[in-house]
């Protein structure tokens, strides 16, 4: 007589870290663009009836979706928490470590700022070791236009939103009151500047607001890849030459996507 072949065991339900792991697995699964439970549960390597359970649960508490001709999307919950997340870790604490650790390694004066409409708000202030004192400060406003943490922060806007921005930011009487003998660069300079700016991701001030003040900015993004921020390292021209600043590119700008990674910027 032929013996019955063996019945194949059932996968057990996982339980305890080895289900919150795999869990989290199949949301990670689904937001790097797996659509089924074959394609989940080829990446997270769990068999097919684990990854339904999984799956489903995670559906139930809105931590995933299902649509339909599409599959499993993420959920309305992790929208909810993200947003709560991003509320209660506000950006200046959020900052303060790479902001500390750029003050550190290059003595200069550091800043973050956020847009307010036409201005550049500053939030934070590390002081620097090198040179004078800068008139900047927590709260202070300044052109967007004028300032290299405010070019950073218009690096995905239109022509028309630099040149307004550009026009906006002129002195009255085309003189600068802090600098009466600095000639103002024109529109075209400036757009100029900007594109060169926007192909390497960074942005200069050249003694654009203050005389012999110079900075390196550059954006920082959300999840979105919105520019929500930006960091600028600042000092005076005997501390801040040319050769100096085009050094200080990558360092800002591996700061700045490393603050946008906590914000949930993908590289």
């Amino acid at each position: 007589m032929q013996e019955n072949p063996p019945i194949p065991a059932k996968d057990p339900a996982p339980t305890g870290t080895q289900t919150l792991l795999r869990g989290l697995g199949v949301v990670q699964a689904v937001a790097s663009g797996a659509r089924d439970l074959k394609e989940i549960a080829r990446r997270i390597g769990t068999t097919r009836s684990t990854t339904h359970r999984l799956a489903s649960c995670l559906v139930d508490e809105r931590y995933l979706r299902v649509v339909p001709q599409v599959g499993y999307l993420l959920g309305p919950k992790l929208i909810e928490l993200g947003f709560q997340a991003r509320e209660e870790l506000p950006l200046v604490t959020l900052a303060m470590p790479y902001l500390d650790e750029l003050s550190a390694l290059t003595g200069d004066t550091i800043h973050l700022a956020i847009r307010e409409y036409d201005d550049v708000l500053y939030l934070h202030k590390n002081p620097g070791r090198n040179g004078p004192e800068m008139r900047s400060r927590v709260g202070h406003r300044m052109p967007l236009a004028r300032t290299g943490i405010g070019k950073a922060l218009l690096l995905d806007d239109s022509q028309e939103e630099w040149q307004r921005l550009y026009q906006a930011s002129l002195p009255v009487g085309g003189k600068n009151l802090h600098w009466p003998q600095h000639p103002e660069q024109s529109w075209e300079q400036f757009e100029q500047r900007m594109r060169e700016y926007v192909a390497g991701g960074y942005a200069f001030d050249l003694e654009d607001n203050e005389p012999s003040i110079r900075c390196v900015a550059a954006p920082v993004r959300d999840a979105s890849r919105r520019i929500v921020a930006g960091i600028s390292i600042a000092s005076t021209v005997p501390y801040m030459p040319l050769e100096k600043m085009a050094e200080l590119i990558p360092v800002v700008k591996q700061v700045a996507a490393r603050l946008s990674a906590e914000l949930g910027a993908k590289a």
